[in-house]
């Protein structure tokens, strides 16, 4: 189904995913902030216990499945905060933080498994600026993390 038919629900359906719980946060600080029609959401790692690097542990090709994860756990989030992803304006930004060891380059290519996910969902809405980098460690040794914002639609 092309991204410019059907409800943001229905695309979802058809790209086979199924949203779970949004995951709660491990210590004092909330999922996502809302203020001034933007919607910030705290990093997010894939659902699944995955531990290792880039370059090391993982392939790109499995880095990008990874980020992809990441993006539907964003997707459980924005489910959360709006009740209704058709409230999404724009998908504004996302920053990614690859576990990489050093002589990793394609840091841009793990990232698009969450930029692509984000097109297919919300169409032209879907794009965004990012940034990504490349990371020595990160929480719980997760092979990326990425954190993102959101133009919303809200009357709060």
């Amino acid at each position: 189904m092309p991204a410019s038919e059907g409800t943001i629900e229905q695309r979802i359906t058809a790209l086979g995913i199924i949203l779970p719980l949004a995951s709660e946060p491990a210590a004092k600080y909330v999922n996502y902030v809302y203020t001034n029609g933007l919607l910030f959401l705290s990093g997010k790692g894939p659902s699944a216990p995955i531990k290792g690097k880039l370059g090391h542990d993982f392939s790109t090709e499995e880095g990008y499945q990874f980020a992809r994860q990441v993006g539907i756990e964003v997707l459980a989030v924005l489910k959360q905060a709006l009740g209704d992803l058709g409230l999404v304006r724009q998908v504004v930004k996302a920053q990614g933080f690859v576990h990489a060891v050093p002589s990793f380059e394609e840091h841009h290519k793990v990232l698009n498994g969450f930029s692509d996910l984000m097109v297919e969902v919300f169409g032209e809405r879907g794009m965004h600026a990012r940034s990504v980098f490349g990371a020595n460690s990160l929480r719980d040794q997760l092979p990326v993390i990425i954190d993102s914002i959101f133009e919303v639609e809200l009357n709060r």
